[in-house]
């Protein structure tokens, strides 16, 4: 499994509730405080979010968001854009319109100037037929064994995703997820985390038993142990984490607090035989914008120029 020695996030501009986007992300609650207030917030725990990376050596190319038009979720920048270790960039189609403004032409030929870019893929076209694939919130991507695990949702559409999947050489694995509530889990990276001989998974959230057996065994058969996570801590995003290598070639898990504090004694020690755990808080993204830090990574796994 390769993992990232790169990441590129988003210095959000106009971070704010998302109206339209709350529409099926149940993760989302409404702040108490002002535009200003929160724009405030969320970009001290973005900054720090940044540094504490840069502290453990992990290399970061932060972009700024542009002012005009305003874009809440730009801080997740994972779902409308991937990189693949073929040297493909791939852009995606977005459920909710707001979102669509966050593709930007300049990051993409900034991408182009610093590393090997060999195909670009744009599949927004799906766009007007209602038909969505956001990224790596949509997709867990296992790049060596060719498979993608799925949710489907709204904004997981089957046939797009199997329309990449081909395009692709993939294989796809599709699930249905359930929150707490009974609600489909709005992405599949809230679900699932897949590290290199690892995997956590929120078992509970697949209430089809055939399904949960078909997953757990093609995990289990390319490598990964399955540290089992309950729908109170996928709440928590406790399966919204990133594997990523840095400078030194060190493994770290990254992970928000919630993430880490919601776990148990032995589901840290479990983890921590895969590498360094990284926790870091960044509470107003998450409860006003229903993501965690993996949500604000996309990884680059292209070649330096």
């Amino acid at each position: 499994m390769p993992l990232a020695t790169t990441i590129l996030m988003i210095r959000p501009a106009a971070f704010g509730f998302n109206e339209e986007t709350a529409a099926n992300n149940y993760f989302q609650n409404h702040p108490g405080i002002s535009k200003e207030e929160l724009q405030q917030k969320a970009l001290l725990e973005f900054d720090n979010m940044v540094q504490e990376l840069h502290n453990h050596e992990i290399n970061v190319l932060v972009i700024d968001d542009t002012n005009e038009p305003a874009k809440p979720d730009a801080i997740f920048p994972n779902n409308w854009l991937s990189t693949s270790p073929d040297g493909i960039i791939s852009v995606f189609p977005m459920y909710a319109p707001s979102r669509r403004a966050e593709k930007r032409e300049d990051i993409l030929q900034q991408l182009a100037k610093e590393f090997v870019v060999k195909e670009v893929q744009d599949w927004s076209e799906y766009e007007v037929e209602g038909r969505f694939l956001e990224g790596t919130g949509s997709m867990v991507i296992d790049h060596d064994n060719k498979m993608i695990y799925a949710a489907v949702s709204e904004r997981t559409s089957l046939s797009v995703l199997e329309k990449y999947a081909a395009g692709n050489g993939c294989q796809a694995i599709v699930f249905l997820a359930a929150d707490k509530n009974g609600m489909p889990v709005y992405h599949t990276n809230v679900v699932m985390t897949l590290g290199e001989n690892f995997c956590v998974l929120c078992e509970e959230a697949i209430e089809e038993e055939w399904e949960l057996i078909a997953v757990r065994q093609l995990l289990e058969s390319t490598g990964h142990a399955i540290v089992a996570i309950t729908k109170e801590q996928m709440h928590c995003f406790a399966g919204n984490m990133l594997q990523v290598k840095n400078t030194k070639g060190e493994k770290i898990l990254v992970m928000g607090k919630t993430a880490f504090d919601s776990l148990r004694k032995e589901q840290k020690q479990m983890l921590e035989a895969y590498g360094k755990i990284l926790s870091i808080a960044v509470p107003t993204i998450e409860e006003v914008e229903g993501g965690s830090v993996r949500c604000m990574m996309a990884e680059v796994f292209l070649e330096k120029k």
